[in-house]
């Protein structure tokens, strides 16, 4: 089978021959057939996550199909679509998880293109635990970015406290941004996107979006506090300024949640203490959430926007996603089916 895998920290990318892996106990084999990048992946190509053991072969967007199972799995078939995402190492299961010890955190050994290898190959090994069932309504190419950035997105909004009918602003409408603002507008929040850039607001409005803040001539802040105040402020942007600016638009109450690996964020005490406000952190979920978010993404039409490649071109593709040029996301495909 061919791979694409990073031999060293700082590697290139480098397509290989492997032999097909055998599935051991509790394991599945997953033929598959599309794989989506993340920025995430930069941690197995840069070697910035502790433990990495090289040569590593990245990929935490999978979707593909069951190909052999291992002793002891249950409730999984052959030919079976699934997904594989970023499952384990925030659970607060064990002592290292709590600390962010992901190098002896118990679910971290989960993490695929992480600690084993994950999804830019023709075939890839999985715990049976972290499996998600995809619809049939769902592409391979539309499943694999919600294996992450759509689980992130969806989990985080179903989580906030948010009710049909709140205000709810996502800042920013890139890969992350461009699903919030549709799971925002699919779960019955009173919807608005902020980014920079009046060419912007057509893209918000078909994502579902009831307005647009164009961050570039409005104050983000007095917009949001124009229109009642966010109950919550999805923050998928990468500046730390950009949610500054943006966090004085929360209602009495309001959160803002954070799931984009921004610059350090200045934050006014005063402002979290006189508005009751706060600020937390998202990270995407466990397989079951996975789950739940390729079925809402069905039943309600919520697709991620993508760019696809096939696997002889990682590297290129890597490139796009990490420099910025993608708008979205960007898709590998095996050319399985």
């Amino acid at each position: 089978m061919r791979s694409v895998q990073v031999a060293r920290p700082k590697g290139d990318f480098e397509l290989v021959e492997r032999d097909v892996p055998e599935p051991a106990a509790g394991t599945v084999r997953i033929k598959v057939q599309a794989c989506g990048i993340c920025h995430s992946d930069s941690f197995t190509k840069e070697g910035t996550f502790p433990g990495i053991q090289y040569p590593r072969v990245p990929g935490h967007e999978v979707a593909g199909v069951i190909d052999a199972l291992g002793a002891g799995v249950r409730g999984w078939t052959a030919g079976q679509r699934v997904g594989v995402g970023w499952h384990g190492g925030h659970c607060g299961y064990c002592d290292s998880c709590r600390r962010g010890d992901f190098v002896t955190c118990r679910t971290a050994a989960q993490v695929p293109g992480i600690t084993y290898d994950g999804g830019y190959a023709d075939y890839m090994i999985a715990p049976a635990e972290a499996l998600a069932s995809i619809p049939d309504d769902l592409s391979a190419v539309e499943a694999g970015p919600l294996m992450c950035a759509g689980i992130t997105t969806f989990n985080a909004l179903r989580h906030s406290g948010a009710r049909p009918g709140d205000l709810v602003a996502i800042l920013g409408i890139g890969g992350l941004g461009h699903l919030g603002v549709q799971f925002a507008a699919k779960m019955g929040f009173h919807t608005v996107a902020i980014a920079r850039g009046a060419g912007k607001a057509a893209l918000a409005t078909q994502l579902g979006a009831r307005h647009y803040i164009d961050s570039e001539v409005q104050n983000p802040a007095d917009a949001l506090l124009a229109l009642g105040g966010a109950a919550v402020i999805l923050a998928t942007a990468t500046s730390g300024k950009a949610f500054a600016a943006a966090l004085g638009g929360l209602a009495i109450g309001g959160t803002m949640i954070i799931v984009g690996a921004a610059d350090p964020l200045e934050v006014s005490p005063l402002q979290l203490i006189g508005g009751r406000r706060s600020i937390v952190g998202w990270p995407s979920g466990r397989s079951i959430d996975s789950q739940d978010t390729l079925r809402f993404s069905a039943l309600t039409g919520v697709r991620s926007m993508n760019e696809v490649f096939p696997l002889e071109r990682a590297a290129e593709a890597y490139d796009r996603m990490m420099s910025g040029k993608a708008r979205f996301r960007v898709v590998l495909t095996t050319g399985g089916t």
